[in-house]
């Protein structure tokens, strides 16, 4: 018998602690690695979330083209570019190699340069990674990516990623969304965020239980929402969460902040920075 739990406002509790004597390494290092050619948004939405919730210290590894919008959207983030043309392996193993989570696949595109950026997270972190958008849609052309990795991995797909992961048709996964989760997160010893309107999470390296996410809107159907939900996830583990604990109360933080955004505009208007802003309308009564 399956065993599904949900959250109420008292899991904020659970929130990481904020002692007084610390600095920005004390609560962890994001590197977010997203952003093809003259596509900044989501790697952007991803890193200001990750701030949003607590992350110490954010870098971004993007494309060249990217670099002077996103130092001025977003100056409090560390930049490192990369082009084809300038592909530095050991630059981008000093990146992996420095952070306490990784975010990949965000805006990443599907280029060869896009899957060997992915190939070098997955073989070479020793930290969790988030996988999401672009990484998944290049893992389930590429399953074998998966060989070489030996650090914990979230993967966050919405449905029509599911299905292309699985190699099935989307109303599978949507009339059986609960078992693809499980198989998959299971087989391939990783936790798994199918998101719906209803997000189910499951942490197939352990006889966990099934977390169902109860907080969220259909505002929050529009573009960089699932942006802002792996930079929570992210910020959360660099923060010392563990993993399950960590990705489940991002998924509730996000739909939380996406319903105090719907509350102050109206569904019909609720933007992905517009669910930034309000992470901290959430969370900024939480203490220690």
């Amino acid at each position: 018998m399956q065993n599904f739990f949900s959250y109420s406002p008292s899991a904020l509790e659970k929130m990481p602690q904020r002692p007084q004597h610390s600095n920005k390494g004390t609560f962890g290092r994001v590197l977010v690695v997203g952003g093809s050619p003259c596509m900044s948004g989501a790697a952007y939405f991803s890193a200001k979330a990750a701030y949003r919730t607590g992350a110490g210290l954010v870098q971004i590894l993007t494309h060249e083209d990217n670099r002077i919008i996103l130092q001025t959207q977003l100056p409090e983030a560390i930049l490192s570019t990369y082009s084809e043309e300038n592909f530095d392996e050991d630059f981008i193993a000093d990146a992996i190699e420095k952070a306490d989570v990784i975010v990949i696949g965000v805006g990443l595109g599907q280029s060869s340069t896009a899957k060997h950026l992915l190939s070098l997270v997955l073989s070479g972190a020793e930290v969790p990674v988030v996988v999401d958008a672009d990484a998944l849609n290049i893992l389930a052309k590429a399953p074998s990516l998966l060989d070489s990795v030996s650090a914990p991995l979230i993967i966050t797909p919405h449905m029509m990623e599911m299905a292309r992961l699985c190699h099935t048709d989307i109303s599978e996964i949507i009339a059986n969304p609960v078992d693809f989760a499980v198989d998959y997160a299971t087989g391939n010893s990783l936790i798994c965020v199918l998101k719906d309107h209803e997000t189910i999470a499951y942490d197939g390296t352990s006889d966990s239980r099934i977390y169902v996410n109860k907080s969220g809107n259909s505002g929050m159907a529009t573009g960089g929402s699932g942006d802002v939900l792996t930079g929570i996830i992210a910020a959360l583990v660099a923060q010392g969460m563990p993993l399950f604990d960590a990705t489940t109360l991002g998924v509730y933080i996000h739909g939380l902040a996406g319903d105090a955004a719907a509350d102050e505009l109206g569904e019909y208007s609720v933007m992905a920075s517009d669910i930034i802003d309000h992470i901290s309308t959430v969370i900024k009564d939480c203490r220690d």
